[in-house]
């Protein structure tokens, strides 16, 4: 099957929007300038852990797909679509050093009448101020003229069995109504539903807009968590209660910290590279102040815990459950798990872990021993921390196991651990 589309980057946004592709029946290839990504592929696995299982990439490579570091296969495709990574800087910029390289790599190689998107974690304006400069001045084409330039933010929910890529409306802006057209048709092939944007800043800020609602109501819930244990009162029921009221109200969960690759980038998006006309909302500030601090708290309420039965935390044996930044994902991307690890190791306290998805982990550059028995480890341990419910966990034999349980997921039965 020649190949129509070029994936151009293989990682957590990349490798599922290429398997989605593929299984639409678009010829598809990736590329990505790793060496190692790509012959991970071609042996038939992913290189990102948890990203897609081995059988997955397999089905996709015997469907056609192809994995490579060629960058003149970039010149022989209709469509291309940018999935470069945007992590966060120190200064809490996003870094679009991966972007520029992408760019810049398939600049050279651009044809007329290509359509090239974007779907990196971006803020509003890179499309037009730092990605079209860039194409045109590599490749001498003008964008909205000789070539499509369309942005369209990934909607990826990891470990989501509901929702893909499939059935997820896909958001689209693209430079002219003609690029917004053209993005149309492509996703139109491996979506039921597009949804057309005025432009690529408004779409760029529905990615702002839609992890920021996430980041704001876990912020509100993390508080509520520490005010209702002040007042002796289960937030958890007050939750199940609230929930069913049929109108101005969404249920969101409070727990250790966020992660995920959305959630912590987001709030820096409206300040751009270098202060931009934005700034981000204080509300936004807030948030990201009032989930900062969960871990912390987290490791308070571990020392509070151990100090009421007798136990220091210093010495303390201590077995932290689920270390990925969501259920039944390996993806550790943001996992407040190493920063409550790293505070529990400053209170003195020995500590293990057990995660179904993760064999091996490291905090503060030195190995933490992994409990390859999860229950038995929860019999011997001062205090089991539940960080992470993930659906192969017993948690009523757990509760049964356990010395001391900690929930901060609020997973285990009423009455059966102390909750966040």
């Amino acid at each position: 099957m020649p190949a129509d589309l070029a994936v151009i980057g293989l990682g957590h946004l990349g490798l599922p929007l290429a398997q989605a592709a593929t299984a639409a029946g678009v010829g598809t290839i990736g590329y990505d300038p790793d060496p190692r990504a790509v012959g991970e592929l071609r042996a038939g696995r992913s290189p990102v852990e948890g990203v897609l299982p081995a059988a997955a990439v397999r089905r996709m490579t015997s469907a056609g797909f192809r994995a490579t570091t060629d960058p003149a296969e970039l010149g022989r495709v209709r469509t291309a679509v940018i999935c470069a990574p945007t992590p966060l800087g120190e200064d809490r910029v996003l870094d679009l050093g991966p972007v520029d390289e992408a760019a810049r790599t398939l600049a050279a190689r651009l044809r007329p009448h290509t359509t090239v998107l974007l779907e990196s974690a971006v803020h509003p304006g890179t499309t037009e101020d730092f990605l079209r400069p860039i194409l045109e001045q590599g490749s001498g084409l003008r964008a909205g003229r000789d070539f499509h330039l369309a942005y369209a933010p990934s909607r990826l929910d990891p470990g989501n069995r509901t929702y893909g890529i499939a059935n997820t409306p896909k958001v689209i802006g693209g430079l002219t109504p003609a690029c917004t057209e053209a993005a149309a048709a492509f996703y139109g092939r491996i979506t039921e539903k597009v949804v057309r944007a005025r432009g690529p800043r408004e779409a760029e800020t529905v990615k702002v807009l839609e992890t920021n609602y996430r980041h704001v109501n876990i912020a509100l819930v993390n508080e509520m968590a520490v005010y209702c244990h002040e007042l002796g009162v289960d937030l958890w029921d007050v939750v199940r209660c609230a929930e069913t009221k049929p109108f101005g109200f969404h249920a969101f969960r409070p727990g250790p910290g966020v992660g995920g690759h959305g959630v912590p980038v987001d709030p820096g998006h409206l300040t751009g590279r270098g202060g931009g006309p934005g700034h981000p909302p204080r509300m936004v500030e807030l948030a990201q102040q009032v989930n900062g601090r969960m871990p912390g708290y987290v490791a308070q309420r571990c020392a509070a815990l151990l100090n009421e039965h007798g136990k220091s935390a210093r010495g303390a044996q201590v077995l932290l459950l689920g270390i990925g930044y969501k259920p039944d994902v390996a993806d550790q991307q943001g996992t407040p798990a190493g920063e409550i690890a790293s505070r529990l190791l400053e209170l003195g306290a020995q500590l293990s872990f057990h995660d179904p998805y993760a064999y091996r982990w490291e905090v503060r550059n030195q190995p933490v021993p992994r409990a390859d028995a999860p229950y038995e480890a929860a019999a011997s341990a001062d205090l089991t921390v539940l960080l992470q419910n993930h659906h192969t966990y017993d948690l009523q034999g757990l509760t049964v196991k356990a010395q001391l349980l900690l929930d901060t997921r609020g997973a285990t039965p009423v009455g059966a651990a102390h909750r966040l």
